[in-house]
């Protein structure tokens, strides 16, 4: 895939110059970093298309990099690590990493890995449809996931943001509890339906200018919630 970025995090410097050029022969710029601290700085400022990501980082663990990005991107993440129990591999997947490479392994299985998880990333955003929704005085950012109302920008917890969106893409579509905690949240939530309605409450708090009358989320008394298209 050309002009592509790729960021390449590892504290091994022979792997991160064999595993670069291995990328750049595949056509992508390649941005290093040796420490979680400098990866999220760039990761932030240059807004790569996907993360390598090494679990063992100095200054800062890659599980705790991986942490902080999910809050405010979707950009895909394989992990890359020394690590090879089923747990491990399960704590950096519940970490928000989209794909996991053990060491020792092999440069081109990895740029192989590269490909896929671009490739499949690229198909779900175009499955996703806009990348920004526009209602009334709310606007919303899905790519760089900013939510601003009425000129002001609203921060929202990774659930909210995801409510809004299932909510938001489907305007005047109804979504029960269990559809919203299975497309929002996940199969493997463990809590009662009603804990949407708490995150609801919560959106409504954030993105409506009554709370008490709501205007974008509106409740459907037995049913769901909906978002209302004018």
């Amino acid at each position: 895939m050309p002009n592509k970025t790729v960021l390449l995090v590892d504290d091994d410097v022979k792997i991160v110059e064999l595993v670069a050029l291995y990328l750049k022969r595949d056509g992508y710029r390649v941005l290093v970093a040796h420490d979680g601290v400098t990866a999220l700085n760039i990761a932030r400022g240059s807004r790569p298309d996907l993360i390598v990501l090494d679990l063992m980082l100095p200054g800062m663990p890659g599980l705790d990099v991986c942490r902080e990005l999910r809050k405010e991107s979707d950009v895909p993440i394989i992990m890359l690590t020394a690590r090879t129990t089923e747990q491990d591999r399960l704590v950096g997947l519940d970490s928000g990493a989209d794909d996991y490479v053990t060491k020792p392994f092999s440069p081109r299985e990895l740029a192989a890995r590269v490909r896929a998880v671009l490739r499949r990333s690229a198909l779900e955003e175009r499955e996703r449809g806009p990348t920004e929704i526009r209602q009334g005085d709310l606007t919303m950012n899905l790519l760089t996931r900013e939510v601003v109302v009425a000129g002001r920008a609203v921060r929202l917890t990774p659930i909210e943001f995801e409510l809004l969106a299932v909510l938001a893409r489907e305007p005047n579509r109804v979504f029960s509890r269990a559809q919203l905690i299975e497309k929002a949240i996940g199969f493997d939530f463990e809590g009662f339906d009603r804990t949407i309605d708490v995150h609801i409450l919560n959106l409504r708090r954030k993105i409506e200018p009554d709370p008490k009358s709501s205007r974008y989320i509106k409740t459907v008394y037995g049913a769901g919630y909906r978002f209302v298209r004018e």
